[in-house]
């Protein structure tokens, strides 16, 4: 753990009469910017941002950041603590996320807010789940998928009736892109994509579970 402290001048000392000019402060070269009373290192300060700003550190991406998080994270966690945030380092995966703290004996202010999943995004994301799952099963270290058959996958769970079938695509690959954007997915070419291991964080096994069923239970409704 690396931690700076600001720089104390001594007192400006009499000299022949005249003072000493004080160093200004924008000089401080213990300091980052212009009345920065902050103790961490720049380094250190872009990964706790990281951590805030996204939803993922992930190391196989950024090296530099994970190993600086590492080096320092007994002090993140302890600035991650002061908002009530909990830091989540799987060491295994090469991943790093943040949780909100949640309790019922305590009134804690929430700054992490949900973003739940659309109906489409939720299939997507069932559905890349479920592949990763099989193929790492079977001892594939990759896991590939493509657009149509995510896209054909999905869509037997909408109503078959639904005459509108260019706006359900619509909603499908809208999802695709999302879940790209958060790193579950990454396109190596055309329409095809690799299935990250993110995806076991975002849809644990226990609800992946709880999900299939609920999703054979509307399928049965629907062909009643």
């Amino acid at each position: 753990m690396t931690e700076t402290t600001v720089e104390q001048h001594p007192p400006a000392e009499a000299t022949g009469g005249g003072f000493i000019d004080p160093v200004p402060m924008e000089e401080d070269p213990a300091q980052l910017f212009a009345g920065d009373s902050g103790t961490l290192d720049a380094a250190v300060r872009r990964v706790l941002v990281r951590l805030l700003q996204r939803r993922f550190l992930v190391a196989a991406r950024n090296r530099s950041q994970w190993r600086t998080l590492l080096e320092n994270q007994q002090v993140i966690e302890s600035r991650l603590h002061d908002l009530f945030v909990h830091l989540v380092v799987d060491h295994d995966r090469g991943i790093a996320y943040k949780k909100q703290v949640r309790s019922a004996e305590l009134d804690v202010p929430i700054l992490l807010k949900d973003d739940p999943y659309s109906r489409a995004e939720t299939l997507v994301l069932v559905h890349l789940r479920t592949v990763f799952q099989r193929e790492r099963g079977a001892g594939e270290a990759s896991v590939r998928v493509d657009v149509e058959e995510v896209e054909q996958t999905v869509l037997t769970f909408f109503d078959p009736d639904d005459k509108n079938l260019a706006a359900r695509q619509t909603e499908i690959r809208n999802a695709v892109r999302r879940l790209e954007k958060e790193g579950l997915i990454e396109e190596e070419s055309e329409g095809r994509y690799r299935v990250t291991p993110l995806v076991e964080i975002v849809l644990s096994n226990e609800r992946l579970v709880e999900l299939r069923e609920w999703l054979r239970r509307q399928n049965e409704e629907d062909q009643r």
